[in-house]
């Protein structure tokens, strides 16, 4: 029998798959180079496309570096335990765990944050945006864990989740330090154990 006709694939299935390349891409250059080594050109070159589709698809520099930023900064956040303290500790755990996950997003995301706390013009308002609505998130969880008893209360819930977030980029950034420090797993169990500690009534 002869073999069937392929699957013809919608234009919508066409051009997501060629942003997936884009992405892919792009963020495998930024976690080797940088975000300095990134141009539409080199880009295209790295996903098997012209300097005119990354163009085409994204419009500029910028915005693929939005794309890229929003890519990079996804981890799987836990389910919501017990109390909040639960999950702000499981929240310590999983984002360190996507650190060292060898993924490039995780190289990328950091790679740029350093690169925004050097006042690049392009990436400082991006992080400047994400970062409030990451420490919002865990100033509302730690007004939560106040709530249900499992967070001490006289806890400021502002402060707290600056300081999470500072515990959390200090240890990533030393994880992907070349060379890693040695007992990962330890250093992210003495992470989480930290933020109980800091919790806890």
């Amino acid at each position: 029998m002869p073999d069937p006709p392929p699957v013809r694939r919608t234009q919508q299935e066409r051009r997501e798959e060629t942003e997936r390349k884009v992405l892919a891409a792009a963020t495998a250059l930024i976690a080797q180079h940088g975000s300095r080594a990134l141009t539409l050109a080199a880009v295209g070159e790295g996903a098997g496309y012209s300097r005119g589709i990354v163009s085409h698809h994204f419009g500029s520099r910028e915005n693929l570096l939005r794309a890229v930023m929003r890519e990079a900064r996804t981890f799987a956040l836990p389910e919501v335990g017990d109390s909040a303290a639960d999950w702000l500790a499981a929240t310590v755990r999983a984002y360190l765990k996507n650190v060292t996950s060898r993924r490039p997003a995780a190289s990328a995301f950091l790679q740029m944050w350093g690169e925004a706390i050097a006042a690049d013009p392009v990436l400082m308002p991006l992080y400047a945006e994400h970062d409030a609505s990451f420490r919002r998130l865990l100033a509302d969880k730690v007004r939560d864990g106040i709530r249900d008893g499992s967070v001490r209360a006289d806890v400021d819930p502002d402060a707290m989740a600056v300081s999470l977030v500072g515990l959390l980029r200090g240890v990533a950034l030393q994880l992907i330090s070349t060379p890693p420090p040695p007992r990962v797993q330890a250093i992210i169990s003495e992470a989480e154990r930290s933020t109980r500690r800091a919790l806890q009534p």
